[in-house]
């Protein structure tokens, strides 16, 4: 198998958001992504997949060499070797994947965050940075802007998976809510190891789904329109995310009972209304 079949396999997902996210994407540009989809998946679940706290410090551990010997020409996982060629193509920059190697690393100090801001680091590490690598990747003209957008676009996919996926977090031994907000509505842990969304759970799980359309909306204030279209994977994503927590939100946030997903045909349909309408706009932008 070769390094990006071995991304490809890893990253693009049939029916995951990613999958759609890749949809008028040039060849070179899939590749690229789903190299760094493949880098960010590969080691933030370290923490979750090993027992031993040891172990998993030690695999992060090798992975900082791995990105040493990648940025030194000499990387040895499919996954870097996937990564390499992209490296110059698309200037990506080392600090951003030790960036997640330390976002990664956070889930062996902290289970849980006194407040939001203790937080926030954790979703600049995992969330903005990838988000800022995809971004290079789709390419932009505004240097200002489009990192902006894809900073917050980041955090609010972040804290969208946290959200969707508590009951799996949380079984894991891992609050992503903060303390603070949880005393603020009456949650305990084990309210939400229960199965049975509350009253007072639904408001806090209201809450954080309140902070997620916040951070989508000022990502969508920030980007420029000349970058649009260029950004219309991103834009995918959070429209995908945004219309999953439509009908969480539509069903009572009842997070503990059930999985609540989108059909992969709309899905489909969402993503390419998308592109095609940012396409569109892109196409009818009077020229300077």
């Amino acid at each position: 198998m070769t390094p990006d079949a071995y991304c490809r396999r890893l990253a693009d997902l049939p029916g995951a958001d990613f999958h759609y996210s890749l949809l008028g994407l040039a060849p070179a540009q899939r590749q690229a992504l789903n190299a760094v989809q493949a880098f960010t998946l590969e080691t933030s679940r370290i923490a979750e997949e090993c027992r031993d706290p040891s172990v998993a410090r030690d695999k992060l551990g090798w992975w900082r060499v791995e990105v040493g010997r990648l940025f030194a020409g000499d990387p040895q996982h499919p996954i870097t070797r996937a990564l390499h060629p992209q490296l110059a193509a698309f200037n990506l920059p080392e600090e951003y994947f030790r960036e997640m190697l330390d976002g990664a690393s956070m889930d062996l100090e902290y289970d849980a965050y006194p407040s939001f801001n203790e937080l926030t680091l954790y979703l600049h590490r995992l969330g903005s940075t990838p988000a800022l690598l995809s971004a290079e990747i789709l390419g932009y003209q505004d240097r200002r802007g489009t990192p902006r957008f894809a900073h917050e676009a980041g955090a609010a996919l972040l804290l969208f998976d946290r959200l969707d996926e508590v009951r799996r977090y949380v079984q894991h031994g891992r609050f992503y809510f903060p303390e603070d907000e949880m005393r603020r509505f009456g949650v305990g842990p084990g309210d939400l190891l229960a199965a049975q969304t509350t009253e007072r759970v639904q408001q806090l799980f209201a809450f954080q789904a309140d902070r997620i359309r916040d951070y989508q909306r000022r990502a969508l204030e920030q980007l420029p329109e000349a970058d649009r279209y260029a950004q219309s994977s991103l834009l995918i994503r959070l429209e995908l995310a945004m219309a999953l927590l439509a009908e969480i939100t539509a069903d009572g946030y009842r997070l503990l009972e059930q999985r609540t997903r989108l059909t992969p045909l709309r899905k489909l349909w969402l993503a390419w209304r998308l592109h095609r309408r940012e396409r569109r706009r892109a196409a009818t932008k009077p020229s300077v």
